[in-house]
Order: C-alpha cells, then sequence, then structure tokens
C-alpha cells in the first residue's frame, strides 16, 4: 500500500494518544498496569532477539526508539530477555505525546531502571537529545514499532504533503554509518518499507527481515505484522 492511500486517521492524531496515555497513566497509577505492548509481546521478543543477533551491545552502543510509548521494547533491551543486555544510560526512547513519556519514566521508575532515558520530542521535526558524551547526535541503533504506521495515518499538512514521506530521511540523517533501523509495521509489507526506506536520497540498504507467524483469511496467507531491517554504509 503506497502511503498516499491511507486515509488519515484518529490514531495518526496527537490529541489520540495523550488521551491514551493519560488514560494509562492513571491505570498504573492505581493498579501498576504498565500498558499495552503495541503489536503484542511476541513481535516484541522477535525484535529484541533480532536486536541481540545483528546488533550486540557495545559499552559506547547508542540505541534510539521513536514513538517509544511506555518503553517496553526498551525495558526488553535492558533485562535481557535475549542473549545480552544493552547498558541502559545508552538507550533514548522518544514520544511526542508528554503522557507516554510520563509513563515511561513511571515504569522505568518502578523498574529501577532509570538510567533509560526518556523524552518528548516530535521526530519529525525536533532532533533527539544527546546521550551524555555524544556530538555528533548520530545513532548506531534505531528501533521503530508502529511509529511509522501511525505517523502515515497523519492528514496532510499545510504544505499539501504527506507527513510521513519526510520519516524515511530523518532516519538516514540519525543513522550512523554502519548502524541498523529496525522497524515493524502492520499497516505495510516487507516490500512495501524497503521501496520506502531503500531510495537514492536515504543511502539506506536491505539488511533482512523478521520470519513473524502467516495467518489465512478469505483465502490469503500473509504475517499480522512486517519487521524489516535496513543499514546504513560505513
Amino acid at each position: 500500500m503506497d502511503t498516499s492511500e491511507l486515509e488519515p486517521s484518529k490514531l495518526g492524531t496527537k490529541e489520540h494518544w495523550d488521551n491514551v496515555y493519560e488514560e494509562e497513566l492513571e491505570n498504573f497509577s492505581e493498579n501498576g498496569d504498565e500498558g499495552e505492548i503495541w503489536f503484542g509481546k511476541r513481535a516484541m521478543n522477535e525484535m529484541v532477539k533480532w536486536v541481540n543477533q545483528h546488533a550486540p551491545p557495545r559499552p559506547d552502543m547508542s540505541v534510539l526508539e521513536v514513538g517509544s510509548g511506555n518503553g517496553a521494547l526498551l525495558f526488553a533491551l535492558v533485562e535481557g530477555r535475549g542473549e545480552a543486555c544493552y547498558p541502559p544510560h545508552r538507550l533514548l526512547g522518544i514520544d511526542y505525546s508528554e503522557g507516554a513519556v510520563q509513563l515511561a519514566q513511571s515504569v522505568a521508575h518502578s523498574r529501577n531502571l532509570t538510567a533509560i532515558t526518556f523524552r518528548v520530542c516530535d521526530f519529525l521535526h525536533e532532533d533527539p537529545p544527546l546521550l551524555a558524551d555524544d556530538q555528533n547526535g548520530a545513532w548506531d541503533l534505531i528501533l521503530d514499532k508502529g511509529t511509522y504506521d501511525a505517523i502515515a495515518l497523519m492528514e496532510k499538512g499545510e504544505n499539501g504533503r504527506i507527513p510521513v514521506e519526510g520519516y524515511p530521511m530523518r532516519i538516514a540523517k540519525l543513522l550512523n554509518p554502519g548502524g541498523h533501523f529496525l522497524i515493524t509495521s502492520c499497516n505495510f509489507t516487507d516490500f512495501e518499507l524497503q521501496s520506502k526506506f531503500i531510495t537514492e536520497e536515504t543511502g539506506l540498504q536491505y539488511h533482512s527481515r523478521i520470519e513473524h507467524p502467516t495467518i489465512s483469511f478469505g483465502g490469503s496467507t500473509g504475517s499480522a505484522c512486517s519487521s524489516v531491517a535496513f543499514t546504513k554504509s560505513a
């Protein structure tokens, strides 16, 4: 599906996500419910498995999650739900919803993982804050679990452009040479993701994909979500 074919939806509005995380913050405060894991635990764990295999942790490795929500994916990396644990002080989660950041920070505090940084940032228009001792503002690993999907459902801007069209170049700009970008989507196939991110302008290259379980419906077979990894030439 081309991004221009998607109809704008409330899922592409900041108001919707502010309301979602306001409710999830209240639930966490009342009963400790950390909130929904977007695409479910299986998809998240498959991402962690891929990262362990293809981008194993180093002491100086920098990791950015775009649209980090409740922080579940970064917590999974640090807590070693795979073969290795990532240094929490080298992880940053950003979200344009202040409620999401507050929820992630609250969960981090409850798990004693406050070394992970969560900040409010509008990724399409703002550069993420720098980690300590970083000067160039680029990242070794960038993760996206559903954020590209949500941005694809935004209304057109005043210039008539679809906001999501600028997303691939934002990723390419912020990725270190030799770094990896791993994205999971439920709106786009592997092929469609490759067609959007592998362009002469971005300079990104295909690395690999995650094989998710398939489902059959109406005579067709496919996966509930797609995960594709890209790399930037060193």
